[in-house]
């Protein structure tokens, strides 16, 4: 809770979707629009581009009101409508509650329908709950309970929007560890960074006057004061050093002011717009975080760690658990435990302070979180709520529940490619199998639908089938005919699209060299090689063979928005994956097999779940169904480290999400991929699925692609570490004898879907066997013992 007054969040985008269009999104918030500007301000100006978006905040009570209304203020620099309940003071509960449904719904009336009910606070769900709408969002950016004062009832209240969230965002690492087993679809969205607006500071603005006065070194705050301040820390440190300025920008609420220290160069300059903080940051020598470590700090992801860090300033900080988890490695960022320790860290960094060596480590930090790609990232997720919502019921498979609680042979985990071929193929072979998905469908990562337009898209980012096993397509044609399709990549390199993987054509086009033939490209390249040796990562694969400069362009940036780490800090592997060519051939894949399931992947794994033998149980979990459906062998494709309840601690995965739209134009690109490496654009990749799919229609769908830390597993991020975690978890599953784990998650690898179909072929044919024989054991064994 840093950033001061009213202000207007940069890099908003202007483009409507025509889907959103239509659709409102009503935020319910304890703090005040115009009090600071900070995490639901910055989220709010962006959704804004896509959604009517409705502020609604805590009631006023103003002397001689005297009956209930609403206040409207609408802040048009950033495309929002604020409303404020006018109530006359003395209300009891009952009629409060009563006055604001009543405000609420009269206003709902004159607004396009809700798409997303969005809270702040579980309070404001009594008079809201019945409010209809196609995603419940918790963003929970503190932990409320924890705070000085907390309203009556609020744990209560907040297990009731627990229950009626569709999805869960918390402000940090540290809360979302505290809400994840709380809800089944949580995801963590640390405090962000508008980089250009604070990295202002660096570059000569002019001091605003009353901090200009100020004399002697500076060291800031910027924040709201209150409870969370640790005030005698604040008074030590002036005591300690009484040459130097100690600046306090930002409001206080909740304590007494008389309780604040007084002394000659501690200097409480009360709140400030937003577009100020900079000019006020570009005087300071140092920045503060002196914090108190209590419970009301106990969660807290403070969003003035990257402000101070864009702005240029070394960052002391109390040991706050985001702090140090989040920025600890950096040397920008100091903590300490006791005020002992804070003091001589400020010491110590304004001894240094002319050293800016440290700014590189901490703009490559700062460079991976945007409030823009958080408000997007947000968005894929909600996407994906929005079309489970009512529309997915009549477009996924339906549900088939076993008629009797009756024994199965085999209970497979997972309903994807690993899952349904290790289903199939236990069918096949006698065995009477129960599928068990979370999900609300089958097909896993591959499942796609018709969304409104009528158009296949595919729900979890763009899936291309290409293979060089005649086995795996003969199998997999039992289930499918195929539509041929050759996938062709573009990159958009400074607004110019050349093909990818990079080929002679890329090299042409972007440096005009005029290459020729084959030997041409080896030669261009080669003298722009820096070989390394040994090879070690994936930054050392593409340097060696191709350059700084061409890495810098095509894989650097696009590898660090994928995996949220440096080439340099991942295995060679993940490269070595991307070819580069010395002809002119711009196909993404060269497999002999390239094709697209001719009626999509859903109509072929209904195809091959279609088998008397295998029954279906959706939008359920394991765990639950385990206990309640007696079987012999379980199959887990699931995350193996969740299947082991993380008992090494959790893998890392990287996950994605999307953004689905339909244009109406009938093409958007020439190709069906597009990447966006460079590092400013949020997303990865669109998609344009009539590509893949041959759709015919005016309108066009596409997906842009937001990697993202937290969700869905969808990649393990391949580093010796994680390998090394791996393994362990890898013993535990050698000795579970009644369990087989296959697939990508089961066993942490990063698989094509023709690779795993080929690993759950190759595991079914061993585990029959097995498993025919445990079945003739107990037979054998009854013979022998009537004999």
């Amino acid at each position: 809770m840093t950033k001061q007054g009213p202000g207007t969040a940069s890099g908003v985008s202007n483009y409507r979707s025509s889907e959103s269009d239509l659709r409102s999104l009503i935020c319910f918030s304890h703090l005040r629009w115009r009090f600071v500007f900070q995490r639901p301000q910055h989220l709010m100006s962006r959704f804004a581009a896509t959604y009517r978006v409705i502020f609604w905040e805590e009631p006023i009570h103003p002397q001689g009101c005297m009956a209930p209304a609403l206040q409207v203020d609408e802040d048009e620099a950033n495309g929002v409508t604020v409303l404020t309940p006018v109530l006359p003071s003395g209300l009891s509960p009952e009629q409060k509650e009563a006055a604001l449904r009543d405000l609420l719904d009269a206003q709902l009336a004159a607004l396009p329908p809700v798409a997303v009910r969005w809270y702040y606070t579980p309070m404001m769900l009594p008079f809201s709950a019945h409010v209809t709408a196609e995603c419940t969002v918790y963003d929970c950016m503190d932990e409320l309970s924890a705070f000085k004062n907390p309203p009556y009832g609020l744990l209560d209240r907040e297990r009731e929007l627990l229950a009626a969230a569709d999805v869960v965002f918390t402000g940090g690492t540290s809360l979302y560890e505290a809400k994840k087993n709380r809800h089944d679809n949580v995801h963590a969205f640390p405090s962000s960074i508008d980089v250009a607006h604070f990295g202002a500071a660096r570059g000569g603005l002019t001091e605003p006057d009353d901090q200009a006065r100020i004399t002697g070194p500076k060291l800031g705050f910027c924040g709201v004061v209150d409870e969370r301040m640790d005030l005698d820390l604040l008074a030590a440190l002036a005591d300690a050093h009484e040459e130097w300025s100690i600046v306090v920008i930002g409001p206080v609420v909740k304590i007494d002011p008389a309780t604040l220290p007084q002394r000659s160069n501690v200097h409480f300059l009360g709140a400030r717009d937003y577009s100020e903080l900079p000019s006020y940051m570009s005087g300071w020598d140092v920045a503060l975080m002196p914090f108190a470590l209590n419970e009301a700090t106990r969660f807290i992801s403070p969003t003035k760690t990257p402000e101070y860090l864009a702005a240029g300033l070394p960052v002391i900080s109390t040991a706050i658990t985001d702090v140090v988890r989040n920025y600890g490695a950096l040397e920008a960022v100091r903590t300490a435990g006791t005020a002992e320790d804070f003091i001589a860290a400020c010491e110590t960094a304004m001894a240094e302070r002319d050293d800016r060596s440290w700014r590189d480590a901490a703009d490559e930090q700062l460079a991976r979180g945007s409030w823009s790609s958080t408000a997007l990232s947000m968005g894929a997720l909600i996407a994906v709520e929005r079309a489970t919502h009512g529309a997915l019921e009549a477009i996924v498979s339906p549900k088939r529940w076993p008629a009797a609680v009756a024994p199965h042979d085999v209970m497979v985990v997972g309903a994807g490619f690993a899952g349904a071929v290790m289903a199939r193929q236990l069918a096949d072979a006698g065995f009477k199998v129960l599928v068990v998905d979370r999900r609300p469908h089958i097909g896993g990562n591959a499942y796609d639908r018709r969304n409104d337009a009528g158009l296949l898209i595919h729900q979890y980012g763009p899936h291309i089938f290409h293979t060089n096993s005649d086995d795996v397509f003969a199998y997999l044609s039992r289930f499918t005919q195929w539509r041929p399709y050759e996938h062709r990549v573009l990159a958009d390199v400074r607004g110019q699209l050349v093909p990818m993987p990079i080929n002679r054509t890329t090299l042409n086009l972007l440096y005009d060299a005029g290459l020729e033939t084959e030997d041409d490209v080896e030669a261009f390249l080669a003298a722009r090689a820096e070989p390394v040796e040994p090879i070690r990562t994936s930054a050392d694969v593409v340097v060696s063979r191709v350059g700084r400069e061409l890495y810098e362009t095509f894989f650097r940036g696009y590898t660090r928005k994928q995996w949220g780490l440096d080439p340099s800090e991942l295995d060679k592997a993940v490269t070595a994956r991307v070819p580069t060519r010395a002809d002119t051939d711009d196909r993404y894949f060269t497999d002999q097999h390239q094709a697209m399931p001719a009626d999509g992947y859903t109509r072929m794994f209904e195809a091959m779940l279609g088998h008397p033998g295998i029954e279906i149980l959706l939008g359920v979990d394991y765990v639950q169904a385990r206990g309640a459906y007696p079987h012999d062998h379980l199959v887990f494709t699931g995350p193996i480290d969740e299947y082991f309840d993380h008992r090494f601690g959790k893998l890392p995965y990287r996950s994605l999400g999307f953004r689905h739209e339909t244009l109406e134009q009938e093409w958007l690109q020439s190709v069906a991929v597009v990447n966006y490496p460079d590092e400013a654009v949020p997303y990865t990749r669109i998609t344009e699925y009539k590509h893949l799919t041959g759709d015919s229609a005016p309108v066009t769908s596409v997906t842009y692609e937001y990697p993202s830390a937290e969700g869905d597993p969808y990649y393990p991020i391949p580093r010796e570490e994680n390998q090394a975690l791996f393994k362990r978890y890898e013993a535990l599953a050698i000795a579970e004898h009644d369990v087989t784990f296959v697939g990508r998650l089961a066993t942490y690898r990063y698989y094509n879907m023709d690779q795993v179909v080929g690993q759950a072929l190759a595991t079914a044919r061993r585990l029959i066997p097995r498993l025919h024989a445990a079945k003739i054991e107990p037979l054998v064994g009854a013979v022998a013992a009537t004999a």
